[in-house]
Formats: C-alpha cells, sequence, structure tokens
C-alpha cells in the first residue's frame, strides 16, 4: 500500500514539471523570508516604530489579497503556465523597483516595490500550488503539495542568509539616538549606504528571476485539468460559498499566515531585547528557527502516511500556542528557544490548510485556491495588530497573544476536518 503511495505521489511523466514548480516555491520563500527582516532593517534605518515598519508586511501581503483572484481568473481562461509566467515577471519586476526606491531613498517607493514583488509571487502561488495538487490522483494531493512545499522553507533559509550577509550586517552601528545627533548630511550618508545595501540585494535576485522565467518558457509544461467544462465565476463562488470546509479553511488559512507572519516579523526584534544581541547576530536565532521549519516539513509530510493531516496539525497548534505563551511569560534564552521552536511547530500548516480546505473542489479548485491564497491577507492585519499592541503596551512579550489566538483557530479546523473527513470527501459538507 505504502510503495504504491510514494509511485502516485509524482509519476515519471510529470517530475521534470514538477521539479521546476517545487524550484518555484524556493524562490517564494526567498522573498517571503526577506522581507521579514526588512522590518528590522528600516526600524533602524528610518528610526521607525513597530507599526510604521509592520506596513512592510501590510503592503507585501496586502498585494496577495488584492492579486489572487485576477489571477484565478487568468488561469482559468489561460493555462497554470500562463500564470506562472506572469507572476514570475512581476516578482524580477518588483526586485528591480527597488533601484530607483534606493535612489530617491523613499519609504513609500519602497512599500510600492514590494507590492509589485509580492502581487507577482500571489499570481505565483495561485497558479502553482492548485497546479501540484492536480499532478497526480486527489488522494495524494495533500502530501504532494506538502512535498512541494517542503522546499519553500529552504528558500527561506537562503533568504534570512542573503539579508544577513548583504543587508542586516551592513547596517550602522549607530542607533536612533546617536543618529539624532547626526548632522543631515551625515545622517543622509549613513541612510544611503544602507539602503543601498538593500537595494542591490533585491536587485540581484530579480536578475536571477529572468533566467529561471526564460528556463520555464521554453519547458514543456503538462495542462493537467485545464481543459475542464467552463463555468461563470458566480455559479463557482456560490458552490464555494455552500462548502462548510472550504469556508472554514479560507478562514484558518487567514488566522494562521496572520500567526505565521507575526512571530516571523518580531523575532529578530525580540530576541536583540532578550540576548542584547544586534540585528546581525539576532538574525542567527531567525535562521535557526527557518532551519526548524524546514526539517519539519520533510518529517510531517513523512509522518502523513500513518497520521492524519487534519489530526498533527491540531497537535501541532496546541503546541505553538503552549510555546507562545513561553514567548509571552518567559525572558532570556527560554523565551529565545521558545520562539524558535514555534517555527517546527508551524512547519506543516500552510500546505495543509490549503490541501484540506481545497478537498474535493474539482473543477472549482483553480477559483476556490484564490480564496486560499487571498486569505494570505492575515500576514498583512495580524503583524499590525501585534505591532499595535507593542507600541501601546510597550511590551513585545504581550504582543505575543495575537499569534496565539490564532493558533486557536488552526486547532479548531484541524479537528472539524478530523471529525468530518468522510462527509467532506463525499462533498455532502
Amino acid at each position: 500500500m505504502n510503495n504504491q503511495s510514494k509511485t502516485a505521489l509524482v509519476s515519471k511523466a510529470t517530475l521534470w514539471p514538477f521539479i521546476l514548480l517545487t524550484s518555484l516555491f524556493l524562490l517564494w520563500g526567498l522573498a517571503n523570508n526577506m522581507t521579514d527582516t526588512l522590518l528590522a532593517a528600516f526600524k533602524k534605518i528610518l528610526s521607525m516604530t513597530d507599526t510604521q515598519t509592520s506596513w512592510i508586511q501590510m503592503a507585501f501581503y496586502g498585494a496577495y489579497f488584492c492579486l489572487a483572484l485576477p489571477a484565478a481568473i487568468y488561469i482559468k481562461k489561460y493555462t497554470y503556465k500562463s500564470g506562472v509566467l506572469l507572476g514570475l515577471g512581476l516578482f524580477a519586476v518588483g526586485g528591480l523597483l527597488f533601484y530607483p526606491a534606493s535612489i530617491l531613498m523613499s519609504y513609500g517607493f519602497f512599500l510600492f516595490a514590494l507590492y509589485v514583488l509580492a502581487g507577482g509571487l500571489s499570481i505565483l502561488e495561485t497558479s502553482a500550488n492548485p497546479y501540484i495538487m492536480v499532478m497526480g490522483p486527489e488522494s495524494s494531493a495533500t502530501r504532494r503539495l506538502n512535498l512541494a512545499q517542503s522546499f519553500n522553507p529552504v528558500g527561506s533559509i537562503i533568504g534570512v542568509l542573503l539579508s544577513k550577509l548583504f543587508i542586516l550586517s551592513q547596517l550602522n552601528v549607530a542607533e536612533a539616538d546617536e543618529r539624532s545627533k547626526m548632522t543631515a548630511d551625515q545622517l543622509q550618508q549613513v541612510r544611503q549606504a544602507e539602503l543601498d545595501a538593500v537595494m542591490s540585494t533585491y536587485v540581484g535576485v530579480a536578475l536571477f528571476l529572468v533566467l529561471v522565467w526564460v528556463l520555464i518558457k521554453f519547458t514543456k509544461m503538462p495542462t493537467a485539468s485545464e481543459n475542464e467544462g467552463q463555468d461563470s465565476l458566480k455559479d463557482g463562488f456560490k458552490r464555494l460559498m455552500a462548502n462548510k470546509n472550504y469556508v472554514f479553511g479560507v478562514l484558518t488559512q487567514f488566522f494562521y499566515v496572520g500567526a505565521q507572519i507575526g512571530v516571523w516579523s518580531y523575532t529578530i526584534r525580540y530576541i536583540m531585547l532578550e540576548l542584547d544581541l544586534n540585528e546581525s547576530d539576532a538574525s542567527d536565532y531567525y535562521m535557526a528557527a527557518i532551519i526548524l521549519f524546514t526539517v519539519n516539513r520533510f518529517v510531517f509530510t513523512a509522518l502523513m502516511k500513518y497520521v492524519r493531516p487534519s489530526l498533527l496539525m491540531a497537535i501541532s497548534a496546541l503546541l505553538a500556542i503552549s510555546l507562545t505563551l513561553v514567548v509571552i511569560f518567559g525572558h532570556g534564552m527560554v523565551g529565545a528557544i521558545a520562539l524558535v521552536l514555534i517555527s517546527g511547530c508551524m512547519s506543516l500548516m500552510f500546505p495543509t490548510i490549503y490541501g484540506l480546505g481545497a478537498e474535493g473542489l474539482g473543477k472549482d479548485t483553480k477559483l476556490g485556491g484564490s480564496g486560499l491564497i487571498m486569505a494570505i491577507l492575515g500576514g498583512a492585519v495580524f503583524p499590525v495588530i501585534q505591532g499595535l499592541v507593542s507600541d501601546s503596551l510597550d511590551s513585545i512579550h504581550l504582543s505575543f497573544f495575537v499569534p496565539a489566538c490564532c493558533y486557536l483557530v488552526v486547532v479548531a479546523y484541524g479537528i472539524y476536518h478530523y471529525k468530518h473527513k468522510k462527509e467532506i470527501a463525499s462533498g455532502t459538507l
């Protein structure tokens, strides 16, 4: 039985396209985690509050929300491959826009560049996630998506390394009080050098993306299930809104992504405070969290052959809540280790929620997939709330109550799907 499952996961005919698509999961993982480190970078470069820097996540994940549905309509009309190329192209353009943003030294322009870049990622994810799921039997779709998503945190590790080596390590040692005493010319020189480091890193990634775009453009990709009978968007929305499992899945994804981005966005700040480290050294703990996230993604994918994904997810979310409470009430190395360990619990959540929420959607998979990607808007909303809590209460510790509450929704959905698996599979729920 296990051998059959392994054979069905990825066939020989789709192996090369599967590998190409999996490389894209790595690339948007790289972009996501480079963005997380920008909060610490811009806080220092422009002397911002936590609330002000959280606009980076608002721009980034807000773009996901705005472009996911147009992406679904686009790939419904054309092909998965066309969606991948469009998304990858915008991803590259957004990275290149960091060049004029650094020349103008405009925070608003940087936010615009991030919006364009993330818009490309939204289209890319809306295309690639369902594409992976339909590259084999539906019975192994969640496992197949988890396998592809396992390479996403590999990109995250690369992203953190790039940020550490080429952005955070290039920040001037002068803190906000020292900068306030500088002359206008001195401050501008310091900021220009720091922004140039940000720019060159993103432009370098963008140039690499152009090469990947060319490779995919000239590779023959399977059409999968793109030629099913066309249906109106209105009818598709009606079916999706009547699907309780799908609606709960979208809501859960919204809360989960908010928790993930909130935890990662404020990891460096928390570590700096508790262990008295600078941005570059604190990023080592962030790196440890991403490595644990990566390793556990493969571990959980293997465990899903023996334990139902919904049950694994519920247990992991409960453990994440426990660790978050340690982060809130703990201090020093105890709090730092708990914060790192949370990432190990989160590793299976996004692809599992996506796979469970998309279960049984059939010809509505593309449209439904866009909703599950639009739910990434939680990554824009909850870090802002967390930043407001941190600033208003002057406590980064208490701000972690925000992701703790989000994990409760993940627990609820895991239990719900576990209890109603048969009805969901049969399409009666």
